[in-house]
């Protein structure tokens, strides 16, 4: 069995507010420690069945990229939901209507989207 290892570094100040945010993978192109001014860490607990979350970003994100991030993440959550679920016709549906939201919660929040 092959382990791979992520790691996650957050520096605090005196409030306890993160101000470095730095993550590595054994896995990773880089072996160096990466920067970062957000992230959102999600688990499943299976033996409550909810999920356990940390969201942290640091005092430099600014708020247009926070709003980038957002949609970012939206849009992804339901590209990991598709491969999870398959080939399962409501789950198609019910992503279109997440996508159709994404594209609301850009026009509302002004995020430009990426070009591909």
């Amino acid at each position: 069995m092959r382990k791979a290892e992520i790691k996650l570094t957050i520096e605090l100040d005196d409030a306890n507010i993160p101000e470095n945010i730095t993550w590595e993978s054994t896995e990773g192109e880089s072996k160096d420690a990466l920067p970062t001014k957000a992230m959102f860490l999600a688990l499943w607990d299976h033996h409550y069945k909810n999920a356990l979350r940390i969201d942290l970003w640091t005092k430099e994100m600014p708020l247009d990229e926070m709003k980038r991030f957002f949609y970012e993440t939206l849009q992804t959550m339901g590209d990991s939901f598709l491969r999870a679920a398959g080939s399962d016709p409501l789950a198609e549906a019910v992503i279109g209507d997440l996508r159709d939201y994404c594209a609301h919660f850009a026009e509302k929040m002004e995020v430009v989207q990426a070009e591909k």
